[in-house]
């Protein structure tokens, strides 16, 4: 965990060209999900940790 602001860190992570981008605040924790930013869409809102990695894994078995 560091210091900086959250924006700060998002365009660090857009500018290192990072796939996927997971913002978990307080919100997120009282609903159990993941906020979930992709390079490619953006914003995808929230999802359940668990649905997530699934479909990642689904993505990475489709690159293969």
């Amino acid at each position: 965990l560091r210091n900086e602001k959250i924006g700060f860190k998002i365009r660090e992570a857009t500018l290192a060209k990072v796939p996927y981008m997971l913002v978990v605040g307080d919100r997120e924790v009282a609903q159990k999900k993941v906020a979930v930013r992709s390079r490619k869409s953006g914003d995808e809102g929230a999802a359940e940790l668990p649905a997530f990695v699934a479909r990642l894994s689904e993505e990475l078995k489709a690159r293969k």
